[in-house]
């Protein structure tokens, strides 16, 4: 799919710069419930979205120094035996932070993501298809999905 990490990493930045809209939203704004997001506020799509990127940063981590991802293992077992209570809970307990370790983990998350990205080894991401396929549902395919939702908190905002 891509040619290079870079290439990846370009098209992943671009593709998440809309949600850093999120950030520029007041407590109050980032609080309230939208019905047209399936009743998330922008604080449940931030810390749902994030809370992925947080999984494939940890995954990156593991990626840059052996073959094998434990975490994402591991995940994919509770995914495949839980499926949306996985969800369910990453809202729980992004829920629970408070609001300015919400926005500094938001702020922090992404860019960490991508620096890590950069020392993963080509062969355990890029030309890995499982690995790359991974990278890309965990991010572009994931801030896709949600767009529809992003809109309609950042024009409930305004």
């Amino acid at each position: 799919m891509y040619l290079s990490a870079l290439e990846f990493l370009d098209e992943e930045r671009e593709a998440w710069r809309p949600y850093e809209a999120l950030l520029t939203l007041t407590d109050e704004q980032l609080a309230a419930p939208v019905e047209a997001a399936h009743g998330w506020s922008g604080r449940d799509l931030l810390g749902h979205i994030v809370a992925w990127q947080a999984h494939a940063l940890d995954v990156a981590r593991e990626l840059a120094v052996g073959e094998a991802s434990p975490s994402r293992d591991a995940m994919s077992k509770d995914w495949d035996a839980r499926a949306d209570a996985v969800n369910d809970d990453l809202l729980k307990a992004w829920a629970a932070l408070d609001s300015s370790e919400l926005r500094r983990r938001a702020e922090s998350i992404p860019g960490e993501l991508r620096g890590t990205l950069t020392v993963v080894p080509e062969s355990r991401f890029i030309k890995h298809a499982d690995q790359e396929t991974f990278f890309v549902e965990e991010t572009i395919e994931h801030y896709e999905d949600h767009l529809d939702d992003l809109r309609s908190i950042l024009a409930a905002a305004r």
